[in-house]
């Protein structure tokens, strides 16, 4: 009988080919409703099983489909390497930033010249000896030699012969101890901790190898919570900075401190980058950390629940998410409307940045209006149909993956678009992502941080060092600013 075909094919079904597999029976019970061979009250029950199937198996090709970077916003420490990329070309990759050439103050170069000459002719043997140089041929080595500079400040004693008191010469005011260390080592200490992200013990080590004198731990983290006290100013200039800006980059990640989850929140615009860390990740922390609450411009964001709770800002969505979901639609159910509009974005995309204007003409982005909706429309169309709630059921109603993106891209249509609409509005959140992922490899490499304090000087230090780095300044550079401008302030 028919029916025993049916049950045939269901159990030949192969997970590689189960949308084809369902296909094919929705196919046969047709063909058998054509020929009369299913009852009313049959063909009625088949039709809610498979309104039924349809969203299952939608949830499971999703289940099925395997997330990566390049589907997914899983990071890439987690997925396997990616065998198919093709080796960096040396010459072809960019130069990169310029970078200012400003050197540290404990850099020195000893430059000298050797001659080498030409005594005789290496033909004939004819003595050149007094015969006159017409060029040079040369060949350079460069070495390193690690010298350990020690100042000793002897104060004087003088016994008054009159009074027979005792005076002792004042000692320099930056001289406050027995023996300290010059703010070229703790840069160097806070270099290696901070930007380098080596662990304290492999920092105590090669400082011993060169200057021969084991630092402690708690001197090289004082240095550090010094440098996280003088950069207040700078911290509150940052702020300030990013609240004037007409686009503000923000995203979240966890960290680890003293064994509890926190999170560093970060805000970049233009070349500034402002980490902050919290105990929390959603609107107590945002309120507490005071920058996207007193915001007037646009926040470029993945979309998070927390940022469009705020309406005195605007906001954009990151195309790079939407992108990464949209392709993960299509590996999963193959759905023509997120294919479709992965092209139409992509396509945008780029006519955006190519266009000196960096934005749409009012034609131009009603026409894209037009098209991003027919796209949802056949969506709407192609995808399973969400069951109603049954009567007396609470909670949310389970969706696939492929209609929680529908709904969202729908309901939030101006922020996805707003790239084409501002010019200063990017298409994506890569900004902010490359800016935290530092944070994730410091923690991979050293592992959590024992205090909170010690979490917060990382943030507030590392984002001055990122900062300056947009600018052009080495990492040695920027922390001997740092510390020479406090120590200009004690003198």
């Amino acid at each position: 009988m028919a029916y025993s075909h049916m049950a045939d094919v269901m159990a030949s079904i192969d997970k590689e080919s189960v949308r084809e597999q369902f296909d094919s029976i929705k196919l046969t019970f047709k063909e058998l409703q054509q020929d009369g061979k299913v009852s009313a009250d049959v063909s009625a029950m088949m039709k809610s099983m498979f309104f039924l199937f349809e969203l299952i198996i939608s949830i499971f090709l999703e289940k099925k489909t395997k997330k990566t970077t390049a589907n997914s916003s899983k990071p890439s420490s987690q997925t396997d390497k990616d065998e198919s990329t093709p080796p960096i070309v040396p010459g072809k990759h960019s130069k990169g930033k310029s970078t200012n050439e400003l050197s540290v103050d404990n850099l020195r170069t000893k430059e000298s010249i050797v001659v080498i000459k030409v005594a005789e002719c290496q033909d004939c043997g004819e003595d050149l000896s007094n015969e006159v140089c017409t060029t040079y041929e040369r060949r350079t080595k460069i070495d390193i030699v690690f010298e350990k500079n020690v100042e000793h400040f002897d104060a004087q004693i003088k016994s008054c012969p009159s009074c027979l008191a005792v005076s002792q010469a004042p000692f320099p005011s930056k001289i406050k101890s027995r023996l300290q260390y010059g703010a070229g080592i703790k840069a160097f200490m806070i270099n290696l901790l901070i930007a380098q992200m080596l662990p304290l013990k492999r920092i105590q080590s090669l400082v011993q190898s060169m200057i021969g004198l084991v630092i402690s731990e708690a001197t090289l983290l004082n240095a550090v919570l010094r440098l996280h006290t003088f950069l207040v100013d700078w911290e509150q200039q940052a702020t300030e900075y990013l609240l004037q800006q007409p686009a503000l980059h923000a995203d979240e990640t966890s960290l680890r401190v003293n064994k509890k989850n926190h999170w560093i929140h970060v805000y970049s615009a233009g070349d500034v980058t402002l980490k902050r860390l919290h105990r929390k990740r959603g609107k107590e922390a945002i309120n507490d950390i005071g920058i996207i609450s007193k915001y007037g411009g646009v926040v470029i964001h993945d979309c998070w629940a927390s940022y469009l709770s705020y309406d005195n800002c605007g906001h954009g969505l990151c195309g790079s998410h939407l992108l990464r979901e949209l392709t993960f639609i299509v590996d999963s159910n193959q759905y023509k409307w997120a294919k479709n509009m992965k092209k139409l974005l992509q396509k945008t995309c780029k006519i955006v940045s190519k266009n000196k204007r960096k934005f749409l003409t009012k034609k131009e982005y009603h026409n894209l209006q037009k098209h991003y909706r027919n796209i949802l429309t056949r969506g709407e169309k192609e995808m399973p149909k969400i069951p109603a709630r049954t009567n007396g059921k609470r909670g949310r109603i389970a969706k696939s993956d492929a209609h929680n993106l529908l709904e969202r891209m729908k309901k939030h249509e101006g922020a996805v678009l707003l790239f084409a609409k501002k010019s200063y509005v990017a298409f994506t959140n890569n900004r902010a992502e490359r800016d935290l992922r530092m944070s994730k490899v410091k923690q991979k490499v050293s592992g959590c941080f024992r205090g909170e304090k010690y979490a917060h000087a990382y943030c507030r230090i590392s984002s001055y060092l990122q900062t300056m780095k947009n600018k052009g300044f080495d990492p040695l550079v920027a922390i001997q600013m740092a510390l020479a401008h406090e120590e200009l302030k004690q003198v």
